[in-house]
């Protein structure tokens, strides 16, 4: 699959630069031989036969983009794949109208070529947003960068709420009840732009995360003993309809301290891990304060990566059962803060956190 695409960046985000009118007349054609190393304020890297384009009128910069989001949107050329990039706290996709099929438009297989940061557009994963099932509004299913497809995913959840919104034309404070391969999810907009989801209840028994750990409490795996690589870890394997397993440090009461660790030698061991039949991810976790976490995250599928929305949820929920923090905490991910809730109420968890729109753009299939 050749990927050619053209791209264009919505003028009014918040997570870029402002433009004046003289600005955007500036703005250039750049060809795959000679992509730019500055673009609109942003370092950009090289990509092979893709191509950027920006249009640029002499309207306003709000009638350029409404513009520009109407007529996007509504493109329903054959052979190509038209998409929103988004990013919750760095952790980023590419969503794809898919409301009128049950089948997801690119295969496992071109998911990964476009995933890829040196050849494609460069994402951690592909979502899709396709037909509610069961009575919901909506369906989300995602492909990762490897072309595996997870349960559900936090940060793309909230991702997909945002983008249905644009796709629907909605505004102010709005919900959707949808359908995942992790069951039900209920994201809720918020009147500030954040979206706040209802992940459900975790899972805590120790067959269903899944993990082959004997369960040490209940049923459950809390703060078991998990040799990688000649260390002994302490660890709690939670499922978020995907699963997790927390470490807050070795057997040895070694204080973690997160961004000393390399993540791409020591993440891999545990996602292979003989333990974990589904694979899993990892989240290395140090204690600020009792409602104050700091994580880095090896996820399944996808590698590391800036955020983590279920990590962050199981992450709260394993410092409670091990007693680090309460049920209410911020997690700071390399990518920002999300605020977390483990309500003793309901037994579910609520994730709140930001989804921004990075570019538009489009590329044949």
């Amino acid at each position: 699959m050749a990927i050619d695409a053209t791209i264009f960046l919505p003028l009014t985000s918040p997570t870029r630069h402002s433009l004046t009118r003289r600005s955007l007349t500036s703005l250039r054609f750049f060809s795959s031989s000679s992509v730019q190393q500055s673009f609109l304020g942003l370092k950009t890297v090289a990509l092979r036969n893709l191509y950027f384009r920006v249009s640029a009128t002499s309207m306003s910069i709000e009638a350029f983009e409404k513009e520009l989001q109407i007529s996007f949107l509504d493109r329903k050329e054959s052979g190509f794949l038209h998409f929103v990039k988004y990013h919750g706290l760095g952790n980023d996709f590419i969503l794809v109208d898919n409301r009128d099929s049950t089948e997801p438009k690119v295969t496992p297989e071109q998911a990964v070529k476009l995933c890829d940061r040196n050849f494609g557009i460069g994402v951690d994963g592909v979502i899709f947003a396709m037909p509610g099932i069961n009575g919901t509004d909506y369906t989300m299913r995602i492909f990762n960068s490897d072309g595996s497809e997870p349960e559900m995913c936090g940060n793309g959840i909230r991702c997909f709420a945002r983008f249905i919104a644009e796709l629907e034309n909605l505004h102010g404070k709005q919900s959707f009840t949808v359908h995942t391969g992790a069951g039900l999810i209920v994201p809720e907009i918020q009147d500030d732009g954040k979206v706040k989801v209802d992940m459900g209840e975790p899972i805590l028994k120790a067959l269903d995360v899944p993990t082959k750990l004997p369960p040490n409490k209940d049923q459950s795996v809390v703060k078991s003993e998990l040799n990688v690589d000649g260390i002994s870890w302490n660890v709690t394997c939670v499922s978020m309809g995907n699963p997790n397993c927390v470490t807050f440090g070795t057997k040895e009461g070694q204080t973690l301290q997160v961004d000393e660790l390399n993540l791409a030698d020591i993440g891999p061991k545990f996602e292979h891990h003989t333990m974990f039949p589904a694979r899993t991810n990892t989240e290395f976790v140090e204690v600020i304060s009792r409602s104050h976490l700091k994580m880095r995250v090896w996820e399944r599928g996808a590698g590391a990566t800036l955020a983590c929305g279920t990590g962050a949820c199981a992450v709260v929920v394993a410092a409670v059962l091990e007693g680090h923090a309460g049920r209410s905490c911020t997690v700071d991910v390399p990518g920002g803060p999300l605020d977390i809730e483990w309500r003793e109420e309901d037994n579910h968890v609520y994730m709140t956190g930001p989804a921004e729109i990075v570019f538009y753009g489009s590329v044949p299939l």
